[in-house]
């Protein structure tokens, strides 16, 4: 494999790995109160735009990871803007044994 696909395959891991632990504490305690709306609209923005540009460049490498890092990010977004309620609902979901 060539160097700098290599490299570009580790990139793409780490940062949809990075999202995980995040989702999953926020199923687990359903606190979103010191993550920042703004952040993750601009995040959201962010992969949305690298996902459109992979597509126009026909570029595999880019999409997939950036597709799913986008998923993470609207999922942790819409979690902080979900009212208490429907937040709970949609963690017991995802870990119905969550406490």
């Amino acid at each position: 494999m060539e160097t700098a696909t290599f490299i570009g395959a580790l990139a793409g891991i780490a940062s949809t790995a990075s999202f995980a632990p995040q989702a999953w504490k926020i199923i687990k305690t359903r606190r979103t109160q010191d993550i920042s709306v703004g952040m993750y609209i601009l995040t959201v923005s962010g992969f949305s735009l690298w996902v459109a540009y992979g597509i126009l460049k026909g570029a595999w490498p880019i999409i997939v990871p950036n597709s799913i890092c986008l998923c993470f990010a609207v999922f942790i977004l819409t979690m902080k803007l979900l009212p208490r309620r429907e937040k709970e609902k949609v963690a017991d979901a995802l870990d119905p044994r969550a406490d």
